[in-house]
């Protein structure tokens, strides 16, 4: 009897805007401030708070220079508008699909090369979501449409 085969890194790829870039590794953290309010010291519900999503992207030399002609269209880094990524993981059995819209990119480790050799040259990117639109999780939105409300047109 075989078993299923479960959803890794390995099955993942991620776009870029419309570009196809394999990462070598790739967090993405939310962070939700709602927090618990206190009456007379007892917990007595709750209040929202500002939402983020920050994350980091670490390329090997030839996916980064994918974004190097990326940048030059555009004349530079900075000058790259934001854009999506859409996460997709698929298996027999699953699948997967986070999506962060509005990232704000930037380069954080320029290079990442150790002497000793053994493993690919890195390059890593951090990046922030910008867009109301947020989050998706399997076409779920993190944030409610009160959260959004008049933000989104």
């Amino acid at each position: 009897m075989s078993g299923n085969k479960h959803l890794s890194a390995q099955n993942f790829d991620i776009m870029v805007g419309d570009l196809i870039v394999h990462v070598e590794t790739m967090s993405a953290a939310i962070s939700d401030n709602r927090q618990a309010v206190f009456t007379r010291g007892i917990p007595d519900g709750y209040v929202d708070g500002d939402v983020s999503c920050t994350g980091d992207i670490e390329l090997d030399a030839k996916n980064f220079n994918l974004l190097i002609e990326v940048a030059r269209g555009h004349g530079s880094f900075r000058a790259m508008p934001t854009f999506e990524i859409i996460y997709v993981g698929t298996t027999i059995t699953d699948k997967q699909r986070i999506e962060l819209f509005g990232c704000l990119l930037n380069i954080s480790d320029l290079l990442n090369n150790d002497a000793k050799g053994g493993e690919k040259s890195k390059h890593k990117l951090t990046f922030a979501v910008t867009s109301p639109d947020f989050v998706r999780v399997n076409g779920v939105p993190y944030l409610d449409a009160a959260d959004v409300r008049d933000l989104l047109g």
